[in-house]
């Protein structure tokens, strides 16, 4: 049994939201923001009061035209800034052309810090990467392979939070009323998943990576024999952002269902390893695994740039 770190919540969405409350940062550099250290002090009771009435929280995820998982996640921080930090959001998904017209970057947020009063720009995303190791190298890539830790990072801190910096933005934010200095800060949860059988090595984070972020492990379709699957339960977005909670216990069938349709289309799939609460109120994770199909990852991207410097990354 799981000691119960958190409470069993009746809505989803309000477990989402008590992760993202409470959510390390993926990495450790740059001007990163983590929501938990402007909490409330009754952050607790608020989110149990939504809990029991979570029709504000629904509604206003409700209002996204999208169900991709990035819009979602955006959702909810917006819900976060507004309702549980009670920062006013000025500006979201901005968008900062030149003369032109031609769009030079988005901003994600523009907010007014509710302790300082100044103004602030919020870059937000939540990612998942793999690691695998090449030599003295490990590479992170999302469960797509089309995506990597190191680039992302790099374009998020040398890119996205620099847009402040640029005169067409300084011109849509006094077009908006908004003078005077604004800081940029970027907030980026998610999990590093470590293969269970390495290959070349293990995998190690980025000395850059924050050391509290989330964990998870992955495995190839070939190797998932050598675990126990029986308590695994499959994981479908936007079920990947917080730990998950359930009163039934998991399926065994519908787990292995899941699996034969990874050889079938070739796309990964993300599970749940359960186990029964302390309180017997039900299920919580207690870890979670990719699975990837047997050729995983293609392609293989370039060598691994360092977020700081544009250089490759060192081994």
């Amino acid at each position: 049994m799981t000691n119960c770190t958190r409470p069993l919540w009746n809505s989803p969405a309000v477990r989402h939201l008590d992760w993202l409350c409470h959510a390390q940062p993926l990495i450790d550099c740059g001007p990163v923001f983590a929501a938990f250290s402007e909490l409330p002090a009754d952050i607790d009771t608020r989110l149990h009061r939504l809990d029991r009435n979570p029709a504000p929280l629904v509604e206003h995820l409700a209002r996204s035209a999208s169900h991709r998982l990035g819009h979602y996640f955006e959702s909810l921080y917006h819900f976060l800034l507004s309702e549980i930090l009670e920062w006013p959001v000025l500006l979201r998904n901005t968008p900062i052309r030149d003369t032109h017209g031609r769009t030079l970057g988005e901003l994600d947020f523009i907010v007014r810090n509710g302790r300082t009063g100044e103004l602030e720009h919020h870059e937000v995303a939540v990612k998942f990467y793999l690691g695998l190791s090449h030599g003295q190298t490990t590479r992170w890539y999302g469960p797509n392979a089309q995506d990597r830790l190191d680039i992302k990072t790099q374009r998020m801190l040398t890119h996205q939070c620099r847009m402040t910096e640029r005169p067409e933005t300084r011109a849509a934010l006094d077009t908006a009323g908004l003078d005077g200095p604004i800081r940029s800060v970027l907030a980026k949860p998610g999990t590093l998943f470590s293969p269970h059988s390495p290959e070349s090595g293990p995998a190690r984070p980025p000395g850059w990576a924050n050391p509290g972020h989330d964990r998870g492990g992955w495995v190839r379709l070939q190797q998932v024999t050598q675990l126990d699957t029986r308590h695994w339960t499959l994981l479908i977005k936007p079920e990947w952002l917080s730990r998950h909670q359930h009163t039934a216990a998991p399926d065994a069938a519908s787990t292995r269902a899941a699996l034969t349709h990874i050889a079938r289309d070739g796309r990964p799939r993300l599970f749940a390893e359960m186990t029964p609460r302390s309180d017997r109120r039900g299920y919580e994770e207690i870890n979670r695994w990719f699975v990837v199909p047997d050729h995983w990852p293609q392609p293989h991207p370039a060598t691994p740039c360092d977020p700081h410097t544009d250089r490759s990354l060192p081994a």
